[in-house]
């Protein structure tokens, strides 16, 4: 991380660092000394805006950072954080009737260049062909998760999976258990098997995991599911990250175990001093490890977030810069502004990379653990959100396409296809991983239409909702999607798809996914106080409010062109 220079005078963050160090010194345990600290914080007022809001981290011992709290908004503005909602079986009937929603605020942006969608998303009980698509969605992982590791396949039987599609599974669990489809011993029993797993994964080069592994051993393969290691992926680690935040701050009994899992990890080469992710693939010539800049607009600042919620700073990374805009049926389409020619990576505008922020963040910041749903702190990305689902909408009453764009698996050659609004300066292109023209594979993704019918409360999204929600095999899950010129189903299963619409229907239930931290103290931020490790492996500090990802808003945004 970058350091920060001391300032020249004692704040009042010093006589702080003193106490605490004299609470150690008389054998004071680390949860006392963080909840002693947290409690200071809490009751001198005088004192608590100029440490978390100026930033006198550097005036305390190294020893004792990792006992500060992070810097919330509930915190530095003393509101009321939010509260984690009951599973929808211990919901009383009325819950839907007491729950805030705004039907005043004016949509666009505030002052604080936050933002109001002009679209409210759903909320409400399951009905009982959504319970029945829960059900179907969540068998997929019932029948295809390994009983040797506790990791999900990828897609049906084939034995493989990356730290993405891992994340998928987390995010199906979760919502199973939220949802009432199981039980919480069945839940501790998939979850403990999952995370002891990953903790005994064997990483890429000592750093982070590998870009794919086996499911039934846990080994480290290639893409053809052989032996071998092929680097790590930032946005795979940085989805990861979401869910190991959303379920740590859910489920605080899991917190150890869980930072445990991540203190295995070195950090060191995926985010920079600038706050740009990288990813890593090996040298075919050299068999070098090679550190490139991973992300593109949409999943980078996605993956950013993720990085986030762990106390990193991956300030360009979030940043939509360098971003243009493609004018499509009428609306002002964003897309990333780095030339392919140049940095040899496509800038691909899918819709599932929005959907995630949306359902799981909010399209909040990582420090934002206040603000109601209907309000987005990270103005930007929502705004963005809205114009990606617009354009759809448009596509479909001008063309009568019914359009859910998202990247898809299909069956055979080439197993994967990237479905986009916009690519290659072309729009809705669809193409392989070679940059091959198939639009034969154009798709409505099952995942990007109920994700959209969540978010998105419109009659156009009724129209997708009716089109997906029955395309399952009882034996299997949900289909991948139905192919948009005619030849019937995509016909194959996967585990992103089905954890994607599980979490569109949590989020109907529950709104937001992540929910506020409730602890003290983290092993995350005190583990190896005493060694050099947190600086060797990048560890970070609790962050401040210094550190926060600020809330943007760009000239080309001021007057949002639907």
């Amino acid at each position: 991380m970058q350091k920060r220079s001391a300032p020249a005078k004692k704040s009042p963050a010093f006589g702080l660092a003193v106490f605490l160090v004299a609470v150690l010194a008389l054998g004071g345990a680390t949860y006392s000394v963080g909840v002693t600290a947290r409690r200071i914080f809490l009751q001198q007022e005088e004192e608590i805006v100029p440490i978390i809001a100026g930033g006198a981290l550097d005036d305390i011992p190294a020893l004792m950072r990792g006992n500060l709290p992070s810097a919330t908004i509930s915190l530095v503005d003393r509101r009321p954080a939010r509260r984690k909602p009951p599973r929808m079986c211990e919901m009383g009937k009325d819950y839907f009737d007491r729950l805030e929603r705004n039907r005043e605020a004016a949509p666009g942006y505030t002052r604080r260049n936050e933002y109001v969608r002009r679209y409210r998303a759903r909320r409400g009980f399951l009905t009982e062909r959504e319970m029945r698509a829960a059900r179907v969605a969540w068998h997929y992982f019932e029948k295809f998760t390994q009983d040797s590791t506790g990791l999900a396949n990828s897609v049906g039987n084939y034995p493989s999976t990356t730290l993405w599609d891992t994340a998928s599974y987390v995010a199906g669990l979760v919502a199973a258990y939220e949802l009432c489809l199981i039980e919480k011993p069945e839940f501790d029993r998939r979850i403990t098997r999952l995370l002891t797993t990953v903790k005994s994964l064997e990483l890429f080069r000592k750093e982070l995991p590998n870009k794919v592994y086996h499911t039934k051993t846990g080994a480290k393969v290639d893409y053809t599911n052989k032996p071998g290691e092929i680097g790590f992926s930032a946005l795979d680690i940085g989805r990861f990250l979401v869910w190991m935040r959303i379920c740590k701050n859910r489920y605080p009994y899991l917190a150890n175990t869980i930072d445990s899992v991540l203190l295995k990890w070195d950090f060191s080469n995926v985010v920079d001093r600038e706050g740009l992710l990288f990813g890593a693939y090996v040298d075919k010539k050299t068999g070098e490890a090679v550190y490139a800049q991973e992300g593109r607009l949409g999943y980078e600042e996605y993956a950013a977030k993720g990085f986030a919620l762990w106390g990193f700073r991956p300030l360009l990374a979030h940043r939509a810069e360098p971003f243009l805009t493609a004018s499509i049926f009428g609306t002002q389409v964003p897309y990333d502004g780095r030339d392919p020619r140049v940095f040899h990576s496509q800038n691909y505008v899918v819709t599932e990379s929005y959907l995630q922020d949306g359902m799981e963040l909010g399209f909040d910041l990582p420090h934002d653990d206040a603000t109601p749903d209907w309000l987005h702190s990270d103005g930007w990305r929502a705004e963005f959100a809205d114009r990606i689902y617009q354009v759809q909408e448009n596509r479909w009453r001008r063309t009568g396409f019914m359009t859910a764009r998202s990247e898809h698996n299909v069956k055979g050659p080439p197993y994967f296809t990237y479905d986009t609004i916009f690519s290659d300066g072309y729009p809705w292109n669809t193409v392989t991983p070679r940059g091959d023209y198939v639009p034969d594979h154009a798709a409505v993704s099952a995942k990007a239409a109920l994700g959209m019918w969540a978010l998105w409360e419109s009659d156009y999204t009724d129209v997708l909702y009716e089109a997906v929600i029955e395309l399952y095999d009882p034996e299997n899950g949900m289909f991948e999607g139905l192919y948009e010129r005619g030849q019937g189903r995509v016909a194959i299963f996967t585990a992103n798809n089905n954890g994607i619409i599980l979490t569109a229907l949590l989020h109907k239930v529950q709104g937001t996914i992540l929910t506020p931290y409730t602890g003290d103290t983290e092993v995350w931020y005190t583990a190896y106080r005493d060694q050099d490790l947190r600086q060797r492996r990048n560890y970070p500090d609790p962050p401040q409010r210094e550190d926060w990802l600020p809330a943007l808003r760009h000239s080309v945004q001021e007057k949002a062109d639907y």
